[in-house]
This record gives structure tokens, C-alpha cells and sequence, in this order.
């Protein structure tokens, strides 16, 4: 017999005594969990040393870019480089760049030969790699064990600064383009596309309204040169942000300089000077499309719905104003009908009481608020039966005539605490912390902390809610629609009622049905 089971055996036997003892009838033992127990060696906990253990810090390097980091306890670290780059910038330049180059992201390098080659590398630190774009930024990702950080930040430097970009790559990312736009179309969940089309409602032809996924049209004019010339103007190191969660500062900064401060780009020198620097101008507008793609096939179809998403002048995250929707925002939340509820899930929202549990037709109430550096847009989500698109229209103008009202101070209350909850709970996610410095610091320079912002919410009263509806009510309105729109009410008639005191839509009177 091994030692091991010996100990098993042991252990099983004490257990059976003591099951036997007080199940008998002696009382168990009255230990309180507050106070130490006898006999247990008190514990050491890890600690920081003061504020600065929390703060981010950051350098600047002699070429512009910044060096931005956060000190996490773990063994893993994750670290990127974030352009200040994205469809917005796409004015002069065919759109799809953006995308385009998501897709191309991590191939081969003038020191990697093929994707598999990096991901073999990464492997070896048990890394993984990730590029995402949005409107207006890039980010190129790593998280792996903090040991492999030198081989990390040369990979990321030879990913943004030296990729191949090979006739069969850009191919195959054609392909990749071509099957995620037939994709969109095709979802069951239609939220990605009315975003979209949102966005180029709102600001018609500008910026943020440019299309994020590459139009059909684009997929073939995109080319090496092409992208060479965007990455000559957009991708030089005043445009970048280093960042860095569970490393030491000082080591992070000794990469930056040893890989990314002399390195020439494949596409040569800089041209910083052809940068669109364009403001948003919000425009408002309508975009239909009347055509869905049939996804109710099958035993079980997916019931035919129409979508509607009404969105309204927001402001900048660089404003005062900013907390202020944010908690608005979260007030009015909402969701799908069937979801489970519980703790967390906005069953006390607005939209939840006011829409969804009085209104057992409507299919989803949703409110979600995109912000930039010079604009932003608050809108909301709503899906019903094509029959009852009037109604479910009227609904939602009333939803926002009504955010000028009054907020009751139980769901102020509840709204700032689920936003402060909500933030907490994402920023203790290594790969979260690293996307929020990075990005603070490529909008702003530096970064707010989370205690910071949760002073800043606490801070809000049901006054800054009103003041920012009011002001929000001033906008023309943006309006994405999407499936069978017959009895949709015209772009005019939602106008004025988000004009109106009540919210409701200009009467009409047909003769014949």
C-alpha cells in the first residue's frame, strides 16, 4: 500500500469518527469565523506599495510614441500596439482599408515567414494574437507569460511596421472580406448591420459613417500599394500607443527603444502631413433596407421581424457630459423578451417596465450609446411584427421624450450602481485593462482611473440627466431600418413627434384600409 492511500484511508477514518460523535448528539465545536483560529500560522498577504502601484504609467519616446503600462500580479501579461486608426480615416482612400487590414493582421513578416511561424512562436510562451479595428482605432494584441515579453514586443513590431503583404495574402483576404459581408447579411441577429447603417444615417458620408466592413465594390480595388499608402500616412509612431498590463514599466519601455524606436516601415518614410483630421458632423437621416435575407428556414423559423433603431446626438467621451449618458444610458438598458433576468440584467431598466413588460408583441427594446472623440449617438434597438411597426415606432419616441423628465431617485441610484458595478467587474480582465489604457491614453494622453470614474458617476444628479436629454432632443434624428417597413411611419412624422411634449406620432386617417 502507498503512502498515499494510507493518508486516504486515514482521513476517511477520522471523518467517520467525527460524523459518529455528533450525529450522536454532542454539539459541534463553536468556532467563530471572524477571529483567528487557534493554532494557524497568520497570513501574509501581498501588498502595494501606495497609490502608485495603481496608477498607469507613461513614457514618451524621442520618435513620439508612448510607452503606456499597468502593474497586474500573474505570470501573464498582455500587451499591443493601438493606432490611432480606422474607417473614419478612410475619406480619401477607397473604404475597406481598415478591414482589409484586420484580416492581414499577424501574416508573414520580413523575420516571420508565415502566420503558422508566429503562431509557433507564440506557442512557445503559450501567447495568442488578436487584431481588432473599430471607427477610429487599430489594435494588435499578444497575451503570453511575461518571460517571452522581449520576443513579444519584436513579434508586435514586425506585425504593424514590416508586414509582407503578399499577392496570395491579400487573396486570401478577399475571400475572407467576401464571406464576412455575405455573413452580416445572413445573421439572425441583425445588430451589427443596423449599427452600421446607423452610423451612416447619423453622419452622412463623414467619418463615422464611412463603412466599417468593406463594401463589395472595394473588394478588388484594395491592393498592396494602396495599403502601403494608407500605412505611410496613418501608421507612424505619434499615431501610437505601446501598451502594456502585468509587466514592469521599465522593461516594457526597454523593448519600445530596442524594437520599435529606429525601425523603418516596409512602406518607408512617414507622411503624417496627409492625416484627415476631419471633425464629425452629425447629419441625422434615414437608411431602409427593405430587403432581409430569408433566415426562417427550417423546422423551427425565425419568427419575420422588423427592425428599428432611432438614435439621437450624443457628445464626445472627451465631454463633461459623457458620464452623464453613460449613466442614461444604463438607466434606460433593456434587452431581449426572453431573457432569464436575474442579478445584473437590467430587469428594472426603463425599457424592461416601461416597454417590454407592458408590450408582450415587441421582441427586443434595447438602448446603447457610441461615443468618439468629437461626437457620439445614443440610440435605441426595437423589433416587433412588420403590423405593429407604427406602434412600436411611437413607443420609442415616447421612451425618449420622456428621458427629459424627471429620473426617480431609486433608478438614478440603481443606474449608477449598476455602472459602477459593471465597470469594476470588466476591469478585472487583463485583456480589458490593457484595451482601456491604451485607448485612454491614444484619445487623451493619459488615463483616468476606475476609482475616478466611479467618482464621477456618484457625482451625477437627476439634473445632468435632464440637462443632457434636453440638449439631446435638439438633434435631428438618425433612423436605421431594416425588414418589411410597409407600415413604417415616414422619416417627417418621427421628427415631430420627437419634437412633440408627448412623444406621440402625427395622427393619420386613410380612407380606405
Amino acid at each position: 500500500m502507498g503512502a498515499g492511500e494510507r493518508r486516504a484511508i486515514m482521513g476517511l477514518s477520522f471523518g467517520i469518527a467525527v460524523y459518529r460523535k455528533y450525529s450522536s448528539g454532542s454539539r459541534y465545536p463553536n468556532i467563530s469565523l471572524s477571529a483567528p483560529l487557534p493554532g494557524i500560522p497568520k497570513p501574509v498577504f501581498a501588498s502595494v506599495d501606495g497609490q502608485e502601484q495603481c496608477e498607469t504609467k507613461i513614457t514618451t519616446l524621442e520618435n513620439g510614441l508612448k510607452v503606456a503600462s499597468q502593474n497586474k500580479f500573474g505570470q501573464f501579461c498582455t500587451v499591443g500596439i493601438l493606432v490611432n486608426s480606422g474607417s473614419r480615416h478612410e475619406t480619401k482612400y477607397p473604404s475597406g482599408i481598415a478591414h482589409f487590414l484586420e484580416k492581414l493582421a499577424f501574416s508573414s513578416t520580413a523575420q516571420y515567414g508565415s502566420k503558422d511561424e508566429i503562431l509557433l512562436t507564440l506557442e512557445k510562451h503559450g501567447g495568442i494574437c488578436d487584431c481588432q479595428t473599430s471607427r477610429d482605432t487599430t489594435m494588435y494584441a499578444v497575451s503570453a507569460e511575461v518571460k517571452g515579453l522581449d520576443t513579444i514586443v519584436s513579434l508586435l513590431s514586425d506585425a504593424v511596421l514590416q508586414p509582407r503583404l503578399l499577392d496570395e495574402e491579400i487573396e486570401m483576404t478577399r475571400m475572407a472580406v467576401r464571406f464576412e459581408l455575405e455573413d452580416l447579411n445572413m445573421r439572425p441577429d441583425p445588430e451589427p448591420l443596423l449599427t452600421e447603417m446607423i452610423h451612416a444615417a447619423a453622419y452622412r458620408g463623414n467619418t463615422v459613417g464611412l463603412p466599417r466592413f468593406c463594401p463589395v465594390d472595394n473588394v478588388e480595388k484594395i491592393d498592396k500599394k494602396l495599403l502601403h499608402t494608407y500605412l505611410r500616412s496613418y501608421y507612424c509612431p505619434e499615431r501610437m500607443v505601446l501598451a502594456g498590463v502585468g509587466i514592469e514599466h521599465e522593461q516594457l519601455v526597454a523593448c519600445a527603444r530596442k524594437y520599435l524606436l529606429d525601425v523603418k516601415p516596409v512602406w518607408g518614410a512617414s507622411t503624417p502631413t496627409n492625416v484627415d483630421l476631419s471633425v464629425a458632423q452629425y447629419t441625422g437621416g434615414i437608411v431602409r433596407v427593405r430587403d432581409m435575407s430569408d433566415v426562417s428556414l427550417g423546422p423551427t423559423p425565425i419568427p419575420e421581424l422588423t427592425h428599428i433603431m432611432i438614435g439621437l446626438e450624443s457628445c464626445s467621451f472627451l465631454e463633461e457630459d459623457f458620464i452623464p449618458f453613460a449613466v442614461l444610458n444604463m438607466m434606460m438598458g433593456g434587452g431581449g423578451s426572453f431573457s432569464a433576468g436575474g442579478p445584473g440584467k437590467g430587469m428594472f431598466t426603463r425599457l424592461y417596465l416601461n416597454v417590454l413588460n407592458r408590450h408582450h408583441w415587441m421582441y427586443n427594446a434595447t438602448s446603447y450609446h457610441h461615443s468618439y472623440e468629437d461626437s457620439g449617438l445614443l440610440c435605441i434597438h426595437a423589433s416587433a411584427d412588420p403590423r405593429q411597426v407604427r406602434e412600436m415606432v411611437e413607443i420609442i419616441t415616447r421612451e425618449f421624450i420622456q428621458m427629459a423628465g424627471t429620473a426617480g431617485e431609486m433608478e438614478l441610484a440603481r443606474a449608477k450602481t449598476q455602472l459602477k458595478s459593471m465597470l469594476m467587474m470588466n476591469l478585472e480582465s487583463r485583456p480589458v485593462i490593457f484595451e482601456d489604457v491604451g485607448r485612454q491614453v491614444l484619445a487623451t494622453g493619459k488615463r483616468k482611473l476606475p476609482h475616478e470614474l466611479c467618482d464621477l458617476i456618484s457625482n451625477i444628479t437627476a439634473s445632468d440627466i435632464k440637462r443632457v436629454t434636453t440638449k439631446m432632443l435638439r438633434s435631428k434624428p438618425a433612423v436605421a431600418a431594416l425588414g418589411d417597413l410597409t407600415e413604417m411611419p415616414s422619416y417627417e412624422h418621427i421628427q415631430a413627434a420627437l419634437s412633440s411634449k408627448d412623444g406621440r406620432l402625427p395622427r393619420m386617417y386613410r380612407l380606405f384600409r
